[in-house]
């Protein structure tokens, strides 16, 4: 059965580092709130200082800022948001203001002429996030997981581009498809998704919480200690949603890896073509797979595509799952549905239509469906097959 290490990260370990994490803004902390309220006041500590720009911000920066707190050398950091050059001078860390890339002196921005600085194998010009992740990414990854070497290799790889990519080519206004392309192309959205995306997410709290009564009256450091805290709740949210991201991929994603490749290794047992693949119990498959199926050289006579998944629902005594595999990166889209007959039938009826005994259900889209046993799924994997 599916196992994951030793380095699992139980759910309570994930909530005690998003609650201890700095990147939680601790205004309960007096002397904390007196350093935001105004950077020329800010308190000595030994923690490195980190800057950012004040106003509008954007969920590139309050990425950065949260990636760093996780860190044990910013954990207690403070945050100056400012554009005052000489107050950001004095801050060890700055992000995402000053016109200034250079690892060496702990600068990240992204803002000034001739920047085209990118992940390594990616073409997306860098945010503060990506410059952050790019330096940090690995010491983050194994102080948050505990991870180093190739797993930690891999997983580097994985959350940029899973993750982090879509920060910096939203904040540097690239599309996941050219508008252009799209319209040659004569396709249209098929509804407004603006409002459905982290980075709308951290625009709101631009605004959300903003007091609307008496602001004529507040003194231009109570306006900014507003602005910052509700800057320290984005990055809040966004440092949780990257930790959630990251803690789910050591547990889950990479784990199952080498559960995958078993599964794979074995596939032709099912299937004289190795288009049956078999899984122990449910977990992430499909990156694996499709990894797999790109870097290992197939026989002659084996397929090049695993076209159907099966695995247990809850334990292998118990009932089982098919599941078509999609096509990479299409969304919905398979590589083989089950069949049109099938599709959004159930019980004694799918019986009688599929001729197999035990069936539970096809999904109407045909992308799943189930039978009481191992035996009744797999004899749908292959009777779908030759249909």
């Amino acid at each position: 059965m599916f196992k994951a290490p030793s380095l699992f990260i139980k759910p309570t370990r994930i909530a005690n580092k998003i609650e201890t994490s700095a990147h939680l803004y601790r205004f309960a902390n007096p002397r904390r709130a007196m350093a935001m309220e105004s950077p020329t006041k800010r308190l000595k500590t030994d923690a490195p200082l980190i800057g950012t720009h004040n106003g509008h911000f954007h969920a590139d920066e309050a990425l950065a800022v949260s990636m760093l707190r996780l860190l044990p050398a910013y954990l207690d950091s403070q945050l100056v948001r400012t554009r005052d050059a000489a107050v950001l001078a004095e801050c060890h860390t700055v992000v995402d203001v000053g016109g200034e890339y250079e690892d060496s002196r702990k600068r990240y921005d992204h803002h000034q002429r001739g920047f085209e600085t990118v992940f390594p194998g990616h073409n997306t010009k860098l945010s503060s996030a990506g410059l952050v992740y790019m330096h940090f990414g690995k010491a983050i990854i194994t102080a948050a997981t505990g991870l180093q070497g190739s797993d930690c290799d891999l997983l580097y790889e994985k959350i940029y581009t899973d993750f982090i990519e879509a920060f910096d080519a939203n904040d540097n206004g690239i599309n996941v498809i050219a508008p252009k392309d799209l319209e040659k192309a004569g396709l249209e959205k098929k509804f407004e998704d603006r409002g459905f995306s982290i980075a709308s997410v951290v625009n709101r709290y631009n605004y959300g919480g903003k007091s609307s009564t008496a602001d004529e009256t507040k003194t231009p450091e109570a306006k900014q200690a507003e602005e910052d805290m509700r800057f320290e709740k984005a990055s809040q949210f966004v440092g949780q949603q990257f930790l959630f991201e990251l803690t789910d991929r050591a547990n889950a994603w990479l784990p199952a890896r080498h559960e995958v490749k078993k599964a794979y290794d074995a596939r032709l047992q099912y299937d004289a073509q190795g288009r049956i693949l078999v899984l122990p119990e449910g977990m992430p498959w499909a990156d694996h797979l499709y990894n797999f199926e790109k870097e290992v050289q197939q026989p002659e006579g084996v397929a090049p595509q695993v076209l159907y998944v099966l695995f247990p629902e809850d334990k292998p005594e118990g009932k089982w799952r098919i599941r078509a595999v999609s096509k990479e990166n299409s969304g919905f889209e398979n590589r083989k549905d089950l069949p049109d007959a099938w599709k959004g039938v159930r019980d004694e009826q799918l019986d009688q239509v599929s001729g197999i005994p035990g069936c539970v259900f096809v999904h109407a889209a045909g992308f799943i469906g189930g039978n009481k046993t191992f035996d009744g799924a797999l004899a749908m994997a292959k009777k779908a097959l030759e249909l």
